[in-house]
């Protein structure tokens, strides 16, 4: 299981939102270019297969990516369109470059809008070295900023998503993962809810993996990505807790020197805890390159997770009967609430606090 999924999850949507409303400024200019480069590079999966060229390795896998396709129409009642039939080689390791920001001492993100998909906490850019200008303009202004390439992102069935060469390296779970998890989106997505869409997504993506490693009888396989699971929970608590100490450390009334202290051992705890934890995992030990790299606000953004309403999207699919059609309408009325009426109906958030944030003219 490869321990970066979450930062390929976090999608380039922001760039295809600006194909929305034209080629204006520089922003919209590399995002329309690079997505149709994307779009021109599609080969027919089925045409790659049976191409003589064609590396065997490349071969085997697509012939996965399309068991792994029928399979999510077929059992998770995913959507039967033209996503994930095709294939592009591009020439990087990474097909788009995000870039997340963060005030020094907040963990508030940074947040751009666009149309259709509402506000994000990145900015996604085709060209490495554009996002790397952005980042400096970012730091020169104060902010913590972290860059994560990205192999994948999804365009919420604005365009027929193809399999990219730089997905090509994964694990066939890790395909099947993205796979479900990206045609989630394309079944239902609300603009500018991120936690609501995330944990719909991620329920999904975990309960279609399940099923498909169960219909194969691969036990072996299942019981490694139940455990990977369970690790990946605990690596989250510990950023949950290391969330909560650098927000009372920024609260405090201390002078700016004596808080950035605070807040480079903070960061120092949290990857000694983490060394500690995953010592036993190997290579199996989930976000294990992303520890390795300098740690900061923006990291922590762009590590932002939802995992406080999969429980609840569990829930709902148990009440449903463990049926998706019958899931999926019943999502789909959740969605059409209010942000809180959602919140109160996934995401744990109780009734009477509700109420309360409403008193106080707190805004959803």
């Amino acid at each position: 299981m490869n321990g970066s999924s979450i930062l390929r999850r976090a999608a380039a949507l922001a760039i295809l939102a600006t194909l929305a409303i034209g080629t204006t400024g520089c922003y919209e200019w590399q995002a329309a270019v690079g997505q149709a480069a994307v779009l021109w590079r599609r080969r027919p999966i089925a045409r790659v297969i049976a191409d003589p060229a064609t590396p065997a390795r490349l071969r085997a896998q697509l012939r996965e990516v399309t068991a792994i396709r029928d399979f999510a129409i077929r059992d998770l009642d995913l959507p039967d369109n033209g996503s994930y039939r095709s294939y592009a080689a591009i020439d990087r390791p990474y097909v788009v470059w995000n870039v997340f920001a963060a005030p020094r001492f907040s963990l508030r993100a940074k947040r751009w809008c666009y149309p259709l998909v509402g506000c994000m906490a990145y900015r996604g850019y085709f060209s490495r070295r554009r996002a790397r200008a952005l980042a400096r303009r970012l730091r020169a202004g104060g902010d913590d900023v972290a860059v994560e390439g990205v192999a994948a992102y999804s365009t919420l069935g604005h365009f027929d998503d193809p399999v990219l060469s730089t997905m090509m390296g994964w694990s066939d779970v890790d395909l099947a993962g993205i796979i479900f998890h990206e045609l989630t989106h394309q079944r239902l997505f609300v603009p500018g809810d991120t936690r609501f869409d995330e944990g719909f997504a991620t329920f999904v993506e975990r309960e279609g993996v399940r099923r498909w490693l169960e219909a194969q009888g691969r036990t072996r396989d299942l019981a490694r990505y139940q455990r990977y699971l369970h690790r990946y929970a605990a690596v989250l608590a510990l950023l949950r807790g290391a969330r909560e100490r650098l927000a009372g450390i920024y609260r405090a009334p201390i002078a700016p020197a004596a808080m950035l202290e605070r807040k480079r051992r903070e960061f120092e705890a949290l990857r000694s805890a983490y060394d500690r934890l995953a010592a036993p995992w190997g290579e199996d030990a989930p976000l294990a390159r992303w520890f390795r790299q300098p740690l900061n606000n923006a990291e922590l953004a762009s590590l932002a997770t939802y995992e406080r309403c999969v429980p609840g999207f569990a829930r709902v699919f148990a009440r449903a009967g463990g049926n998706f059609p019958e899931f999926f309408a019943r999502i789909r009325s959740i969605a059409a609430l209010g942000r809180r009426a959602r919140d109160a109906a996934v995401c744990g958030v109780r009734a009477g606090a509700v109420s309360r944030a409403r008193r106080g003219g707190a805004s959803g």
